[in-house]
């Protein structure tokens, strides 16, 4: 069977979205798939985490919706493929270590519940990927987003083996654990009670439970997908 990523140059280039909860390996996913065909792979949850950061920066509330956009309306937020990953720039200087940090990770789930600062990420999402060859992840790309992609996954994990994914990907010791499955239970509770885009499935994507999976099999399962999808 042929590898997507040789098809690219004679087929139109796809938008993939790629939603699903915290730890269920959407960034892993979404960053090998674009890798394998060539595309570039945007991360929505790093803009908000940039911004998250931002806020934390100029004392600003994660609570104050209208601030919170007038910071972004200052932003400037840029995504860099690079071979081992994306690059999250902010305001010209290199923050990608830096967000993935608890403060910033805890700042960016209370940040995007607000409906004006998604309408804000919304739009500058749309413009990153309006022409195809990207793969899109996060928590409303197919619903909110990216609501005509042409390819649509859910990725869904037990929340147990999610919390424990979370916790090696991030190095955290075992005596944190209790502290690592409250914010996740809290954030999976906020992203899918929230007023603005909600977290569900779309009607047409296409579910992946990897629970018992690898990430080389969830990669597989995408990898046929987007063959078919190319195919047709």
């Amino acid at each position: 069977m042929n590898d997507p990523s040789t098809d690219r140059s004679t087929s139109r280039k796809l938008i993939i979205a790629i939603d699903g909860p915290a730890g269920a390996g959407k960034s892993t996913v979404a960053a090998r798939l674009a890798r394998k065909l060539g595309y570039v792979n945007l991360e929505s949850g790093a803009m908000y985490r940039a911004l998250a950061l931002k806020a934390i920066g100029n004392d600003t509330s994660f609570d104050d919706e209208d601030a919170l956009v007038k910071l972004a309306d200052k932003s400037q937020i840029r995504l860099e493929p690079t071979l081992s990953g994306n690059r999250t720039v902010l305001d010209g200087k290199d923050v990608s270590a830096r967000i993935r940090e608890r403060d910033v990770t805890e700042g960016a789930s209370r940040v995007s519940i607000h409906p004006k600062v998604r309408q804000w990420m919304v739009a500058h999402q749309r413009a990153m990927g309006t022409s195809g060859g990207v793969v899109m992840e996060g928590r409303d790309i197919g619903t909110k987003v990216f609501p005509d992609a042409d390819l649509k996954l859910f990725l869904d994990a037990d929340p147990v083996i999610r919390e424990q994914r979370r916790m090696a990907q991030q190095k955290i010791p075992g005596e944190l654990a209790a502290s690592v499955a409250a914010e996740l239970r809290d954030r999976d509770q906020r992203d899918r009670t929230r007023a603005a885009s909600p977290l569900v499935a779309a009607s047409d994507a296409v579910v992946i439970d990897s629970t018992s999976m690898t990430e080389d099999e969830v990669l597989a399962q995408a990898e046929e997908l987007v063959r078919k999808k190319l195919g047709k």
